[in-house]
């Protein structure tokens, strides 16, 4: 059992750190990128929610209760990339406040509804018998490999907020930053979605 759990907490991992699995990394960096990085318990909460919501979704989705095409979910992820870059740049001055950070983690998890069908079709052809050790072992795998992400994401936007600093002292390299990766991430998912669209 534990090297079932291990095995599958190892592909979760690969999964989420995967070329292939770029877009649920956009997603991360954008639903980060609001954050400075005194406030990283919000975020442990934000990627929490997340994980609650696309562990129910994967489990609904590999039990086959719930089914979606393949096609619509791969649409909606870019989506939920789009929406969450616009509100980042709506709400940037508000990102600290008790009520914007509440909505955060339930936006967050209602997302999570959307990205676990995506790691669904992946995993369902791994199932033999039991769901419930490759289920837990693989979102244990997924949870650790968003740390990993963020952890280098945190890294990331501490060297652009000096770099940002250092060019220009005078301002605070915070909303800058944020509208910059915001905007790029947004561009990127709406040529996703544009490709993804359901014909």
């Amino acid at each position: 059992m534990l090297s079932e759990l291990l095995s599958f907490a190892a592909l979760g991992f690969q999964h989420i750190v995967a070329l292939d699995a770029f877009d649920h990394v956009l997603f991360l960096l954008v639903l980060a990128a609001i954050y400075r990085g005194r406030d990283w318990r919000q975020v442990l909460w934000v990627i929490s929610a997340f994980t609650v919501g696309h562990s129910i979704t994967l489990a609904l989705a590999v039990t086959n209760v719930l089914v979606l095409p393949s096609r619509l979910v791969e649409f909606l992820i870019p989506l939920t990339i789009i929406a969450t870059g616009i509100e980042n740049i709506i709400q940037r001055t508000h990102a600290s406040q008790s009520v914007f950070s509440t909505r955060r983690v339930l936006f967050a998890a209602a997302f999570g509804l959307v990205h676990g069908a995506g790691f669904a079709g992946y995993l369902r052809s791994l199932f033999l018998d039991s769901i419930a050790v490759p289920l837990l072992g693989f979102n244990l795998g997924i949870e650790a490999g968003q740390i990993v992400v963020l952890a280098a994401t945190a890294v990331l936007f501490r060297l652009v907020d000096r770099g940002l600093s250092i060019a220009v002292p005078s301002r605070d390299p915070f909303p800058l930053r944020l509208c910059v990766v915001s905007l790029t991430v947004t561009l990127i998912a709406t040529e996703w979605a544009w490709q993804r669209f359901p014909r």
